[in-house]
């Protein structure tokens, strides 16, 4: 949504720039750091999880994370769009709460993971997405993982201030016609209030109304916030700030890993291609 794909999470987030922008990222220098961190990485030690409010920048973070450490992304979202597409049991137990509008309920959300993570990309560790929500998936995770001799080796906590998702998230614009992002600071469509492509109109979805995005914050600091304490408890929870320019935050996000991670992964700029 940003003009520039390096300026504003907001507006990089969802659309077709944050995919090139990843691919970026995954020059043949960070290639290589990749791959090093792999072979340091036997029996789970890049097992990563990410925290952060809606609209933080998770997504995007994590799939450079992903790259980086040559582990899978995981997101929940993903896990039950394959499971129900395949019509496994649990993701037709899903199906049957998506379609009603409702919570998937914790042992489905807790199965579907576990295999998720079962699979052969996941065994020198995972970028988590979306996963754990809740005190209770935070230690069915602990469970599944120390059944294996492993642990959490980073909770990454991606902290935007309320005032800051609210401006990132409410300020969205799509075209009713042609689906192009559009941001009312970051990238403001013309005089008219068009479509620049196409002349459509502009809408705002209703998940971006400012009302509903509040509502997101609250139930997001009453049941997935209290996990910063879990994690900060069990010595691995670690800190990032969601910077307004998408690099400066990714280049803060690889130094707080590297450090919690024991310096694997350590290298020079986020996007400049390191050593």
């Amino acid at each position: 949504m940003m003009n520039d794909s390096s300026k504003g999470q907001a507006g990089n987030a969802g659309n077709a720039g944050q995919a090139g922008h990843v691919g970026q990222a995954g020059n043949a220098g960070q290639a290589g750091q990749a791959g090093n961190a792999g072979q340091a990485g036997r029996g789970g030690r890049f097992n990563i999880v990410l925290l952060g409010a809606p609209g933080a920048g998770k997504g995007t973070q994590a799939g450079l994370i992903a790259q980086r450490y040559g582990v899978p992304h995981i997101s929940t979202g993903e896990i039950f769009r394959d499971a129900m597409k395949a019509g496994t049991p649990l993701g037709e137990a899903a199906k049957a709460y998506v379609e009603s509008g409702g919570l998937v309920p914790d042992d489905i959300t807790v199965g579907m993971v576990d295999e998720r993570l079962k699979k052969g990309d996941a065994a020198d560790g995972f970028v988590l997405d979306g996963f754990p929500r809740t005190l209770a998936q935070a230690e069915a995770l602990d469970g599944r993982l120390a059944a294996s001799g492993q642990k959490v080796a980073v909770a990454l906590n991606i902290h935007v201030e309320d005032a800051d998702i609210v401006r990132r998230l409410a300020g969205r614009r799509m075209c009713k016609a042609c689906q192009k992002p559009y941001h009312v600071v970051y990238n403001p469509p013309g005089k008219d209030g068009a479509c620049g492509a196409c002349g459509g109109e502009l809408i705002q979805r209703a998940d971006d109304e400012e009302s509903t995005v509040r509502e997101r914050l609250a139930v997001y600091h009453s049941k997935t916030a209290p996990l910063i304490e879990y994690y900060r408890e069990r010595g691995v929870f670690a800190e990032a700030m969601g910077h307004e320019i998408l690099d400066e935050t990714t280049q803060e996000v690889y130094d707080v890993l590297a450090k919690a991670l024991g310096g694997v992964g350590e290298a020079g700029s986020c996007c400049g291609g390191g050593s």
